[in-house]
């Protein structure tokens, strides 16, 4: 199962960096932004990921070359040389891009460097995170750091780069840097366009079982019956979520807030058409939440996964 998604470690947090995080169905839940040394950490660790990504495939591109040319083949010539110019291109260009997509649009929402410090992004609006919302936080990357440096590099190797546009790239490069520091939720321009957030991510799994009379680890399909018996639910009522709900299902139950729990409870309730249970809404959920992921369970064992209940 995915790690849960929203809440941020509860211990060594900033207390300023302490924000509440409202889910569209109407629960608060509590969140920790990412704070600036986080941030420059994932950022130095993706670098040098990407560096071994784009050193890797220059070398696969040295190693054609040389197939090439000891293939009995004519000497290289500019066709084939432009050609290998024009995959260089296309992967630097899917190095710095789909990286971060294809990490982000996952499950962890997260790269390398982002798991590494233990942090993720997330949508400002308590929702899930969208394709739309994490390309344009990434193509703002391009603006904000990559095409200024690429610009700068490739002036500087041709010997066409002035003093004064290598310190204009500078500036422009660190003011980017340094705009997290300049509001308080540590927003990229990124961030700030496409309604998005970095947080603390916990390391805690979500194999730690929350429902009365389980010990964590232990699974789902294990646990003992959980009274009332009128708490059983049917195949079709457990589909309609999935492991998305299900991670915030066991920040409700980890919180306890009563607030929340009532207004969850009577969310599943409408969702599966039962009636809301008053002043039991701590057992319903805690059934709810042990049948869900033992369903979830299973059908991992089958290689069936459900992310979320659009899926």
């Amino acid at each position: 199962m995915a790690r849960a998604a929203q809440p941020g470690r509860s211990h060594g947090t900033d207390p300023k960096l302490k924000r509440t995080l409202v889910t569209p169905e109407g629960v608060a839940l509590a969140v920790a932004v990412a704070p600036a040394s986080a941030r420059i950490g994932a950022l130095f660790i993706d670098l040098a990921a990407l560096f071994g990504l784009v050193l890797g495939f220059v070398m696969t591109l040295a190693l054609l070359a040389w197939a090439y040319s000891s293939a009995g083949l004519p000497a290289v010539s500019d066709g084939f040389v432009n050609f290998l110019v024009v995959l260089f291109i296309i992967g630097l260009f899917l190095a710095r891009n789909a990286y971060f997509l294809f990490f982000e649009l996952g499950q962890r929402a997260a790269t390398w460097g982002k798991r590494a410090v233990g942090i993720r992004v997330a949508s400002r609006d308590g929702g899930r995170l969208t394709a739309e919302a994490v390309i344009a936080r990434n193509l703002l990357r391009d603006i904000e750091m990559f095409l200024p440096l690429m610009f700068m590099t490739s002036g500087g190797v041709q010997g066409t780069l002035s003093e004064f546009a290598a310190w204009s790239g500078i500036i422009w490069v660190g003011i980017f840097l340094v705009f997290p520091l300049l509001n308080k939720d540590r927003l990229r321009c990124g961030d700030l366009i496409a309604g998005t957030w970095v947080v603390e991510a916990p390391r805690s799994t979500l194999g730690a079982v929350v429902t009365n009379g389980v010990t964590p680890g232990a699974a789902a399909a294990d646990a003992p019956s959980l009274p009332p018996d009128r708490y059983r639910f049917g195949d079709d009522e457990l589909s309609v979520y999935g492991e998305y709900e299900l991670q915030m299902l066991e920040q409700v139950l980890r919180t306890a807030n009563p607030d929340a729990m009532e207004t969850v409870a009577a969310t599943i309730c409408a969702k599966i058409g039962w009636s809301a249970p008053s002043g039991d809404e701590r057992a319903f959920l805690d059934a709810y939440y042990t049948q869900l992921r033992a369903r979830l369970e299973r059908g991992l064992r089958f290689g069936r996964r459900r992310a979320d209940k659009n899926s």
